[in-house]
């Protein structure tokens, strides 16, 4: 969401993009939600964003040696070629999505009044060779859950086996939570990374604390 005033103390987070114009998270439909959540200070279960991370979608061919030199220049790593694995490089980590795709993420959140920067080193990197880089950081937010009733919160609606010993650090995977479809990246622990697009946001933060209050009661 675009808006151009300042509005009220809210939980969900604003950065300035240009003179009196702020980007604002896409969760500011669920703000009373998330204040109540966070100010019970809940230990079984955490619901919280990482709002305004760079999201990169790559496409190219881990054959093509031009490709992945050019992917280890920027981002400091290889391209995962196993399905559903991810790569960490330097200050950014790199998710298979597809034999052809990957997710570039930001580890950290940029300067929003910086147009792409991730985006612009790929794609001047990328010259020459048959691959594509285009910034989606607008159209998704990331959101993280952690606690130790974290899977039977996500069990209740996605489909995934969560148990630690099959799907742990280092893998990710596309699914669904209920209706809204998802990118989870397992951090370690009862940490997840939960990566949405913007349309299902103010609705996956709603289903998901619905879905959590019986659990914690």
């Amino acid at each position: 969401m675009w808006n151009e005033t300042r509005g009220s103390s809210t939980v969900v987070d604003r950065v300035t993009v240009g003179q009196g114009v702020w980007q604002e998270s896409p969760l500011v439909g669920a703000d009373a939600l998330l204040k109540a959540h966070q100010a019970g200070s809940p230990k079984a279960f955490r619901l919280s964003e990482r709002p305004f991370l760079q999201l990169v979608n790559v496409r190219g061919d881990t054959r093509d040696a031009a490709f992945v030199q050019a992917v280890q220049s920027v981002i400091g790593c290889a391209p995962p070629d196993k399905p559903n694995t991810t790569a960490r490089g330097n200050g950014h980590d790199m998710l298979w999505l597809g034999p052809d795709e990957w997710l570039v993420r930001s580890l950290t959140a940029h300067d929003a009044a910086r147009p792409a920067p991730l985006e612009a080193k790929l794609r001047d990197a990328f010259k020459g060779a048959f691959a594509a880089a285009v910034d989606i950081g607008s159209g998704y937010t990331v959101l993280e859950i952690d606690g130790p009733r974290t899977r039977d919160v996500l069990s209740r609606g996605c489909p995934l086996d969560l148990h630690p010993k099959v799907f742990g650090e280092g893998q990710c995977a596309q699914s669904h939570y209920f209706k809204a479809s998802l990118t989870l990246v397992p951090l370690g622990g009862d940490r997840f990374e939960l990566i949405i697009r913007r349309s299902f946001a103010d609705y996956f933060v709603k289903i998901m604390l619905d879905a959590a209050e019986p659990l914690l009661a």
